[in-house]
């Protein structure tokens, strides 16, 4: 899979970052939760759009690979990913 056009956003509430992610097929919305960056990308609470967006650009290749891992468990559906997504399996 490829992002195409990657232009994240941060949600007017702050609460998440919503970005595409393509595949031949077409296109998936993804979202990830503020949680998740503060905790497994140490964004700092309280940052503000410029740092949460850093955060995910920085985070950027693990945090696609999740997706990726999303979209071919659940096609065609909208992706939303949390803190539980970045848990290892024990």
């Amino acid at each position: 899979m490829e992002v195409s056009d990657f232009a994240p956003t941060v949600s007017p509430d702050g609460s998440t970052i919503a970005f595409p992610l393509s595949e031949r097929t077409g296109f998936a919305k993804c979202v990830i939760s503020r949680e998740a960056l503060e905790e497994h990308f140490w964004l700092p609470p309280g940052s503000d759009e410029v740092r949460m967006l850093k955060t995910f650009a920085d985070g950027r290749e693990r945090i696609i690979a999740v997706a990726e891992r999303k979209v071919r468990a659940r096609p065609h559906q909208p992706v939303l990913i949390t803190v539980a997504d970045f848990l290892g399996k024990r």
